[in-house]
């Protein structure tokens, strides 16, 4: 069952998204090759918490992380750890928090100066499609559309969309209906009314669309081991138009002041 959300939710939702998003610019101000997942992981949870939340992630199903912190090869879920960051290392950092009841969800792709120009198109790309797929997550269309746009856009750059992985329904509960892929066919799935609130959130691999399970338990891999990007927004759709509650600007200002990360050029 989808639960529709009244504007007194949706603002719930955008204040913990927010608080998410400057989590995340947190990481953003600090993160370099020699530092660890674990080290970025307990700034992340001290800010969450000192801004009277708790981390939506830690202890969801047993995950035992603020984030989640998966670099290059891994898709999602991997769990932080102590293994130091590369110069050319590409890292998925997905932060959750729980406030005032509501969750809030995003999740943005760090490059560090060393990544090369090709990983840093199938990113730019990626982070694209995020937005394609959010201009067509209007009343009166459905969800399928919004996958067609995400999956045409990488596509035809001849990066592969991971299937196994989709955006979700959220508010009282991380993860609620519906089911958001990143694939589709436009006029297929449900009618998108007023009231919705989702995550969307393109995976997209160099290689192909293949992942593994790792031994943890959590981690998505690439089945190939080539490089996968990873972003996310929560929104709202309203009769109004769509509104994105998860705000990457704080993060995009953090990048851009932070020498040891490559900023990210996009066309949205």
């Amino acid at each position: 069952m989808i639960y529709y959300k009244t504007q007194e939710d949706i603002e719930h939702i955008r204040q913990s998204c927010l608080l998410v998003t400057k989590a995340l610019a947190e990481v953003g101000k600090i993160i370099k090759p020699g530092m660890t997942g674990l080290e970025i992981d307990k700034v992340a949870e001290e800010f969450i918490l000192d801004n009277n939340a708790k981390p939506g992630f830690k202890g969801y199903g047993g995950f035992p992380g603020t984030l989640c912190i998966s670099p290059n090869t891994e898709v999602v879920h991997g769990i932080p750890n102590d293994k130091e960051f590369r110069e050319d290392d590409i890292i998925s950092v997905d932060c959750g928090s729980f406030l005032n009841g509501y969750f809030g969800d995003s999740a943005f792709t760090f490059a560090m100066n060393g990544v090369n120009d090709e990983v840093m198109d199938l990113l730019s790309t990626t982070y694209e499609s995020l937005y394609k797929g959010i201009e067509v997550a209007v009343v009166g269309n459905r969800l399928g559309d919004i996958g067609y746009a995400i999956q045409q856009h990488n596509e035809s750059k001849n990066y592969s969309v991971v299937r196994e992985l989709v955006g979700h329904g959220i508010g009282k509960n991380l993860h609620e209906a519906p089911e958001v892929p990143n694939y589709g066919k436009r006029g297929r799935g449900a009618v998108i009314k007023s009231g919705l609130v989702i995550a969307i959130e393109p995976m997209i691999n160099l290689g192909k669309k293949a992942v593994k399970h790792g031994n943890d338990g959590w981690t998505i891999t690439t089945k190939d081991n080539t490089p996968s990007a990873h972003y996310e927004h929560t929104i709202a759709i309203t009769d109004e138009g769509t509104d994105i509650l998860s705000d990457h600007s704080f993060i995009l200002d953090a990048v851009k002041n932070n020498p040891e990360i490559r900023y990210i050029s996009v066309e949205k």
